[in-house]
C-alpha cells in the first residue's frame, strides 16, 4: 500500500503549473491540513452498485444500528460520479495518469458503502478492540456490517476474485468532529497493484520478505509512482517521505509536499502486508497499495474553504466547475455566523462524537463549527462540566434567529435523554 497520503518519476500532468499556482493559500490550507488521516484502513466489501440518495434504508430496530436520517440521505448521493463536480474532476485526473503509465489499472467506483466487518478490519490486520471499530466512531447497520470507514474494504475481496491491478474510488463514512475539514460523509480513492510473479522470489518468510531486494523494489516503484502522481496534480513540488503505520502494510510511509510555505500531508502508502495477501489465498504474491482523500485535494487545488460546499446543490457552485479543469473557487457570499453556547455535566461514559452526531442530527449542515470553549470539575460533586460553542452558518443564505433558536432547543431537550448529560 504505497503512495498513500491522506493524504518522482517523470510527471505526466493533469493540471498545469498555472492551475496550482491559482491556488489560495492559507485558510484553505489550514482547513485541509486539520482534515482526518487521508488513509485510515482497508476493507473488503460487496460489489453491488449503492441506490439513490435518500431511497434506501438502512435504518432498522437492530440494537447494533446507530445510523442517522441524516446518515441515511447521503448514501448513494456518489459526488466522484457527478460529471464535472470537483470530487469527479480530481478522480478522472489521478485515472488518468494511471493510464498514461503503460499498466492497465482496473476503474471501480460504485462498489456497495455497506460491508461487513471482516472485510473492513478483519482483512486488514485491525483487531477487535481497536478504536476504529467503536460505535463512537463507526456507523454499523448491525453487529457484523457498517457502511465503510475506508475504500480499503474492498481490498481484499477484489484480489481475491483475481485482480491484481485497481484504482477503487467511493464514498466513505465516519462520526466526527464539526468543523471546515470534517464531515461523516467523504471520498476516498484506493490504489493497489500486485507485482509480477516473475519479477519476485520464491515463498519467503516475513523476515526475510522485508530484508530483501524485491521489497525494497517494490517500496521504490510505489515512490515512484506516487512522485509522479503528485506532480501530475501540483507541478513539479519538493516531496518528503515520512515513516508510518498502518496494520495492513509493511512498510508504510506517508508522501508530503512543501505547497504554499508549508509541508503537507497527501497521502498514505506501502507495500502490502504478507498477513494480508495470505488472508486472500496469496502467499507467494507481493505488492504495493496507497490511498488518498479526494475532498483534501481539492480543497487545495480548487480553494475550497469549508467541506460542506461539495454537498450543496446551489448551481453558484456547481456551475464554477462546468469547464471539468481545475479552477480556483469563487465565494459567491459569505453570509454571517451566529453562535449559541451549551454546557453540561458529562457521565463517565462521554463520547464527543457521539455530541457531534446529535449536533448535525438537529442542525444539519446549518452548523459549520463546534468546539469545546471551556472544561472544569466541580471541587465538591466531582463531576465534570464541558461548554460547546455552536457556530451557525448557512453556505447558501442568511439564517433567521428564529430558526437557530429552535435547533438550539431541539438539541437541549435530547441531549440530557440521549447522552446521559445534565445540562446547566
Amino acid at each position: 500500500v504505497l503512495g498513500m497520503a491522506s493524504r518522482t518519476s517523470a510527471a505526466r500532468r493533469f493540471a498545469s503549473p498555472r492551475t496550482t499556482r491559482a491556488v489560495s493559500a492559507a485558510p484553505v490550507l489550514r482547513a485541509a491540513r486539520a482534515g482526518r488521516p487521508l488513509w485510515h484502513g482497508f476493507a473488503a466489501g460487496a460489489t453491488t452498485s449503492a441506490s439513490a440518495g435518500g431511497t434506501r434504508t438502512l435504518i432498522s430496530d437492530d440494537p447494533s444500528n446507530n445510523v442517522t436520517p441524516y446518515i441515511e440521505k447521503l448514501v448513494g448521493r456518489n459526488l466522484h460520479l457527478i460529471p464535472n463536480h470537483p470530487l469527479f474532476i480530481i478522480k478522472r485526473k489521478i485515472e488518468g495518469y494511471f493510464a498514461e503509465l503503460g499498466i492497465s489499472f482496473e476503474i471501480f467506483d460504485s462498489l456497495d458503502p455497506v460491508v461487513t466487518c471482516t472485510a473492513c478490519f478483519d482483512d486488514l490486520n485491525i483487531p477487535p478492540g481497536h478504536p476504529a471499530r467503536k460505535p463512537s466512531d463507526t456507523y454499523y447497520l448491525s453487529e457484523g456490517t457498517l457502511l465503510r470507514t475506508h475504500t480499503s474494504a474492498h481490498q481484499s475481496e477484489l484480489m481475491r476474485r483475481g485482480h491484481e491491478r485497481f484504482l477503487c474510488t467511493g464514498d466513505v463514512y465516519r462520526r466526527d468532529e464539526i468543523d471546515a475539514s470534517h464531515y461523516p460523509a467523504f471520498h476516498q480513492m484506493e490504489g493497489v497493484r500486485l507485482m509480477d510473479v516473475a519479477d519476485m522470489p520464491a515463498q519467503l518468510s516475513r523476515d526475510e520478505w522485508l530484508a530483501s531486494d524485491a521489497c525494497a523494489r517494490t517500496a521504490a516503484e510505489l515512490k515512484g509512482t506516487l512522485e509522479g502522481l503528485v506532480d501530475a496534480l501540483f507541478g513539479p513540488v519538493e516531496k518528503r517521505w515520512v515513516e508510518a503505520y498502518f496494520p495492513f502494510t509493511e512498510p508504510s510511509l506517508e508522501l508530503e509536499i512543501f505547497f504554499q510555505g508549508d509541508w503537507l500531508e497527501v497521502l498514505g502508502c506501502g507495500v502490502i502486508h504478507s498477513e494480508v495477501l495470505a488472508k486472500c489465498g496469496l502467499e507467494h504474491r507481493h505488492g504495493w497499495a496507497f490511498g488518498l482523500g479526494l475532498e483534501r485535494l481539492a480543497m487545495i487545488l480548487f480553494s475550497i474553504p469549508d467541506i460542506r460546499l461539495f454537498w450543496t446543490e446551489d448551481t453558484r457552485f456547481t456551475s464554477q466547475f462546468a469547464s471539468g479543469e481545475v479552477v480556483k473557487f469563487q465565494p459567491y457570499s459569505k453570509y454571517p455566523e451566529c453562535y449559541k453556547d451549551v454546557a453540561f455535566f458529562v457521565p463517565e461514559t462521554w463520547e464527543e462524537n457521539d455530541f457531534m452526531e446529535l449536533c448535525r442530527e438537529c442542525g444539519g449542515d446549518l452548523m459549520e463549527n463546534v468546539k469545546m470553549i471551556d472544561e472544569f470539575t466541580n471541587p465538591k460533586s466531582g463531576k465534570r462540566s464541558l461548554c460547546y460553542r455552536i457556530v451557525y452558518r448557512s453556505m447558501d443564505r442568511s439564517l433567521t434567529n428564529e430558526e437557530v433558536d429552535e435547533i438550539q432547543f431541539q438539541l437541549r431537550e435530547k441531549v440530557g435523554p440521549k447522552l446521559g448529560v445534565e445540562l446547566r
